[in-house]
């Protein structure tokens, strides 16, 4: 198989992977401290160590989803630079989602059956130095 071809593949589905992450980074953001949307993009692209890049509106729709689902709320607050802004922040459901999304489909990483097969396959690739 080409290399473009790989890359095609990777792209898709990294697209696809990307799209379902967004809502973790967004909820790891928001269980650090509120935040308002123009600041959370370049926090999301920054905490996900540039592997995600989203646009403001991507960060809105997600952020009116988790609120009527109740997983977020928001508030009006004055900015001192300018009109009020909208701070959104993790309800207590939201903090017990991420929990548990973080134990069912992160900490899985970690385990050493996982993580050894993840050195693995990058050690017989050359990635890992």
């Amino acid at each position: 198989m080409a290399n473009d071809d790989i890359s095609d593949l990777l792209n898709k589905w990294e697209e696809t992977y990307k799209k379902g992450l967004l809502s973790f980074w967004i909820l790891l953001l928001l269980y650090e401290r509120p935040s308002y949307p123009y600041e959370m993009s370049a926090e999301v692209a920054k905490i996900s160590q540039g592997t995600i890049s989203v646009d403001d509106n991507s960060i809105y729709r997600a952020l009116n989803r988790f609120e009527s689902t109740g997983i977020v709320r928001s508030e009006l607050q004055q900015s001192s630079t300018g009109p009020q802004r909208r701070y959104y922040s993790l309800t207590n459901t939201g903090k017990t989602l991420l929990t548990e999304f973080i134990q069912r489909n992160i900490q899985v990483f970690e385990t050493p059956s996982v993580s050894e097969r993840i050195a693995i396959v990058l050690q017989n690739s050359g990635q890992v130095k």
